[in-house]
């Protein structure tokens, strides 16, 4: 039995269909089972449970039976806390093998706040007893969802990344890969960066989503504090405009750029390529679909 927290997030869903298609019984960890319903109707195999990865009195019956579990929840200020108490929960319930969707950079003295959280995570479960595999992925394409709304309103991609290259990465790669830990043998105490096949600078990746959507689109380099002022004016909490302007200046050192053979390597395939991401969402970026929430 395998149980997926973060269920009805973008990465758990993602890797729920996966798992339901290889016909793997898997439970589906939700904080709210209502809200989730909509999972257990299209995915068969899948089992919606209700518990609290901040609240371990919650999870003793969703991890009763459960060997494998895949952790994920959302990047917060109570991340590690989170977390944690999952890994204490899934110990006591003597799950074998957690498998964590962590970042491609994590580091107890990283600038970045989030990537100093998933480090000490990995630390805490490394410490666990449990065997664990982390996979380290690198910025998800699907978060240009978010730049949809001014590239349909003023054709341009507003990024603060100068010419800085990112490796971007479908999270149908890492939903895939992590399916592919979850249900096979030899990833015990590894540890898998994951990237798509290549770095792009932004103008490189407008030209992708140029071409894709058959309409001319600009990158704009943005300075930080302008990117971040016009976070906080659009209503996102300081703590995360913070986090994302640390993020930002390490992309723009490079901390993203390295591409990572790994994809290939576990699948047996190449990694999804930006084109034809950019090609099976072009409608979104048209603005004819709204994007999907992230």
């Amino acid at each position: 039995m395998i149980l997926v927290t973060g269920a009805s997030g973008l990465n758990g869903r993602e890797l729920l269909h996966r798992l339901s298609a290889r016909g793997v019984p898997v439970r589906a960890l939700v904080r709210s089972a209502a809200r989730a319903a909509g999972l257990a109707s299209l995915l068969p195999r899948v089992k919606i449970v209700e518990g609290d990865m901040a609240r371990p009195e919650t999870l003793a019956g969703p991890l009763r039976g459960v060997e494998r579990a895949m952790l994920i929840s959302s990047s917060e200020p109570a991340m590690v806390e989170v977390q944690s108490s999952f890994i204490a929960a899934a110990r006591k319930a003597g799950v074998k093998h957690v498998v964590k969707l962590s970042g491609i950079m994590p580091g107890l003295d990283s600038p970045f706040r989030f990537a100093r959280m998933h480090g000490e995570i990995e630390r805490r479960l490394e410490a666990s007893g449990m065997a664990f595999t982390h996979l380290r992925p690198g910025e998800f394409m699907a978060t240009y969802f978010r730049q949809a709304p001014a590239i349909v309103a003023k054709g341009a991609l507003f990024l603060p990344m100068a010419d800085a290259t990112i490796a971007s990465i479908d999270v149908g790669d890492i939903a895939e890969v992590a399916a592919t830990v979850l249900t096979g043998s030899g990833h015990e105490g590894k540890v898998y960066p994951l990237t798509g096949p290549e770095a792009l600078t932004m103008a490189e990746v407008a030209q992708k989503l140029s071409a894709a959507t058959g309409k001319q689109i600009r990158y704009v380099d943005v300075a930080p504090e302008e990117a971040r002022q016009a976070q906080l004016a659009a209503g996102v909490p300081p703590f995360m405009a913070d986090a994302l302007a640390e993020l930002f200046a390490e992309r723009r050192k490079g901390a993203e750029s390295t591409v990572s053979p790994l994809v290939p390597m576990l699948l047996g395939r190449t990694a999804t390529s930006f084109d034809d991401f950019a090609r099976r969402h072009a409608a979104i970026f048209r603005g004819e679909q709204p994007p999907p929430k992230i």
